[in-house]
């Protein structure tokens, strides 16, 4: 989920801490617990802070170490032993708790994104996804707000919340039931299709489609059961040439291949002797356009003269990147 998901549902989760007679019996337990929640609630992303050394790092890393097992096990640890500094007369492990359920909390809604999260490890390196839920959720955003405005003017949290979350898991719920109708729509429309991607958008009923068949890729979108089709892709191995297997060994395409699990290529070559290599994320279709992309130019030596990953909406854009020789 995005941040201010996060940092609101540490807010509930804080609140609901009041059901604990420890917290609600002391208000220095209460505010260490709520700086807690909150805490916990973000900890887990503060790997975005690779973005400040490079997109590939980024994409490899988001969401893959710091929502692992071990991580959700240190990370209440370590703030539980910072705030009991900062608040000495509070019970420890009931901070402790609920700072765990909070950090625990923000790993499991991250699984029901698209993106997902690598929270098996170090079991498995496999990226967990269920795709039913939207990056930034406005459903699931505006009730906790909802919740937090009523606790504000005098509802109980502990039951304004309770009944907040029993709504989400019924909104969860509807979301699985509404994704199989979506992919069984899909296998109406595209009879021979092997592989399908249903992700949510933040509205409702409108999911992005991406398909593949043994011969060509499909891109869409679904709207309840209706299916629209707007790209078809035949599908052509990429070409094993040392030009190719040199740009697969940069950084950037290594690290969107890691990451894409449906994508189409294309290769051009320039007059000046160097040959671009570009692979297309087919998940992400906006505005006719692949916003997602990996790009790099190897020349005749077989040198990586620039390269790039990320998100570009413009193809001027993507150039300025790489004539500034941009790893980001």
């Amino acid at each position: 989920m995005d941040s201010g998901t996060h940092v609101v549902m540490g807010i509930a989760l804080g609140g609901l801490a009041l059901a604990d007679p420890v917290i609600a019996n002391n208000s220095l337990s209460f505010t260490a617990v709520m700086a807690g929640t909150i805490l916990g609630s973000q900890v887990p992303d503060v790997d975005t802070v690779l973005k400040l050394r490079n997109n590939a790092i980024y994409i490899r890393h988001h969401r893959g170490i710091t929502h692992s097992i071990p991580a959700v096990i240190l990370w209440p640890i370590g703030i539980t032993a910072i705030l009991s500094i900062i608040f000495q007369e509070t019970n420890i492990l009931h901070l402790w708790l609920w700072t765990f359920l909070a950090v625990i909390l923000h790993v499991f809604v991250d699984i029901f994104n698209a993106y997902g999260t690598q929270a098996l490890r170090p079991f498995s390196k496999k990226w967990v996804a269920l795709g039913v839920i939207n990056t930034f959720d406005p459903i699931i955003f505006g009730l906790h707000c909802i919740g937090i405005l009523l606790w504000v003017y005098g509802f109980n949290p502990v039951t304004t919340f309770s009944i907040m979350y029993l709504i989400i898991i019924g909104y969860y719920i509807l979301r699985f039931i509404l994704q199989a109708a979506v992919k069984k729509a899909v296998h109406h429309a595209i009879k021979d299709e092997e592989y399908v991607i249903v992700a949510p958008t933040m509205r409702f009923f409108s999911w992005r489609v991406a398909a593949k068949s043994k011969t060509h890729y499909y891109v869409g979108r679904a709207y309840g059961r209706t299916i629209n089709i707007y790209d078809k892709f035949e599908i052509h191995p990429i070409p094993k040439t040392p030009i190719v297997e040199k740009a697969l060994e940069d950084p950037n395409l290594a690290a969107f291949v890691s990451f894409s699990p449906l994508y189409r290529w294309e290769i051009s070559e320039f007059e000046n002797g160097v040959t671009e290599v570009r692979l297309i994320d087919l998940r992400y279709r906006s505005n006719d356009r692949y916003p997602f992309v990996a790009v790099a130019h190897v020349d005749e030596e077989l040198n990586i003269v620039n390269s790039y990953t990320g998100w570009i909406y413009s193809e001027d854009k993507l150039q300025r990147k790489l004539q500034i020789g941009s790893s980001d």
